[in-house]
Formats: structure tokens, sequence, C-alpha cells
């Protein structure tokens, strides 16, 4: 009987993190070697409390994970990767978005076809539009930072073998991508089309400040691509600056008395301005992440531990 690990990063879902749980013993406890890993991202709800419940209700199968500090999704699966025992390891949402039954095939495919990882896809996928929008954005990016598959679809819901598990976190930095690390780490990558459900209660806890840090771990942490659009871009600003500096001087020659204007010197230095701003905050970025990495800034930090 394989073993499966189900991680599910909890944060605000006391609504439906207990019926998640009890329909996921209840459909694989007899076909599977289950452990179900509940990490509460540090929730302002009474996840925690629902979540013990469920370790009480279910001791043998399910295991605990308290942080002390809310962290971020990948962060919170990196400490559900770090206790997980299974042969195979779903990580999956906690807001029944990604049916139950979805699960099983999932593990099938991934068992069948011997993948490193397999992605979920959806044909329609229910989230909001502003997330949509973001999702496929960072599709796009991720197609050019990560060099990624061009169809391949980064699901947070997929399931990943031992071997990959064990592969990622020996990554101990404090701004994981999961994704990266697993492009980084395997081509032998599978996709499945699957069901991708409305939410049922509660909202979405994915913010315009949780997309755009998702992003920042992507572009610093996995590519050097945007130092080198800065220095292409350096070069190219430059090569204009120095063509208008060619075209005041020859037209000031050509007409003495005509005066140069306010507004294209303003619209000169703003630009300019500008462009050095945002390749000194990249290179502090970096700068940035390069000091917390080296101070041992945590990735997590678990306070409680029920297992």
């Amino acid at each position: 009987m394989s073993g499966v690990s189900i991680i599910i990063p909890v944060y605000n879902s006391e609504l439906s993190i207990a019926a998640l749980v009890e329909l996921l013993v209840n459909t694989f406890q007899d076909k599977y070697n289950l452990e179900i890993i509940l990490v509460n991202d540090c929730s302002r709800d009474n996840s925690e409390k629902e979540c013990f419940t469920c370790y009480k209700k279910f001791p043998n199968i399910v295991k605990f994970y308290s942080l002390s500090k809310n962290v971020g999704e990948h962060n919170a699966v990196m400490a559900g990767l770090n206790q997980a025992k299974g042969d195979y390891i779903v990580i999956m949402d906690d807001d029944f978005q990604n049916p139950v039954s979805e699960v099983s095939k999932l593990i099938e495919y991934a068992k069948a076809n011997s993948f490193d990882v397999v992605y979920s896809y959806y044909k329609e996928k229910r989230h909001s539009f502003f997330r949509n929008l973001g999702s496929k954005f960072n599709d796009k990016v991720a197609n050019l930072m990560l060099k990624k598959p061009k169809d391949l679809y980064l699901s947070s819901f997929k399931i990943l073998n031992k071997f990959i598990k064990d592969e990622i976190i020996k990554y101990n930095l404090p701004y994981p991508y999961i994704d990266g690390l697993i492009i980084q780490t395997t081509s032998n990558i599978g996709k499945i089309q699957l069901e991708h459900e409305t939410r049922l209660k509660g909202k979405s806890n994915y913010t315009l400040s949780k997309m755009i840090s998702l992003w920042l771990n992507m572009f610093i942490n996995f590519s050097t691509l945007p130092l080198r659009v800065a220095i292409i871009a350096g070069f190219f600003f430059s090569f204009v600056g120095f063509s208008l500096g060619i075209y005041t001087v020859i037209d000031k020659i050509m007409h003495p008395d005509l005066p140069r204007g306010y507004t294209i010197t303003m619209v000169i230095i703003a630009t300019f301005s500008g462009i050095q701003l945002i390749a000194i905050g990249m290179l502090g970025e970096y700068l940035g992440r390069m000091f917390l990495s080296q101070n041992k800034k945590p990735q997590f930090s678990i306070r409680k531990r029920y297992e």
C-alpha cells in the first residue's frame, strides 16, 4: 500500500478545514497509508482550534503544526514537506476548490506514469477575475524567468514523489518558491486536467501584496534576468540620451535663436531618474535578500506540534 501525504496550508479556514479533513480520511484511509499534514499559517480566526479538533479525532492520520508567524503559502508548504513521510505528497488548498474526488485521479496518474511531479490544470478556473488575472501574469512571467514549458500551468494543486520532496527540502533559505525549485530540479513533469470548483465558504486570502511577494520570489530568487534587463535598459536609454544631446547641439547650431523647451527637459530628467531608481531598487532587493539569507532568517518557525 503506497504511502500518501496530503499537505494543506491553512489560513483563515475555520469554515471548511474540518469538513475537508473528514472527507479526505473517509475517502482514502482504506486505499493508502495516509497522513494528512495541516500547517496553520498563524490564522486570525478559529482555524487553530479546528485543526486541533481534526488531530484529536484522527490522531493516527492527522499531523498538525502551528506556525508562530504568518510566512505565506510557499513557506507553510515547505514546513509541511519537511514533515511528510509518504511516497507521494499531494499539495492542495484548504477551501474545497480542489475536489476530494480529484485527489485520487492525481495520485493514480502520477503512479501510473512515474512522473516526479504532476500539476493539475483546469478547463475553467473558478477564482475571482482579479486572481485569475494574477495567475495568467504569473504564468507568462514563469515562461520567461524559469524557462517553464509554455504548455505547463503551475497550479498549487499538485503531487510530488519522495525524490523531489527530498531534493526540495534541501533549500533552507527564507524565500522559497516551490514551483521554481521543482523546475530547477527535474524535467520529468506531467499534467492532468481536473475539475476546479467555486469556493463555497469564506473568501480568498490572496491579496495584491501577497501576489507581489510571490512574483518577487520568482524574479529575485530564481533568475538574474531582472539585472540583465536593467543593464540593457541602461544602454538603451544612454543611447537615447546621447542621441538627443547630439540632436540638440545640431539644432542649436542651425537655429541659434530657437529656445529649448522646458517640458522636454523635465521629461528626460524624470525618465532617466526613474530608470536609475528602478535599477537601484532592484539591486537593493537582491542585496537585502542576500543579507537576510546570510543572517539565517528562518523559512518558518513551528510553535506547536501535534503528531
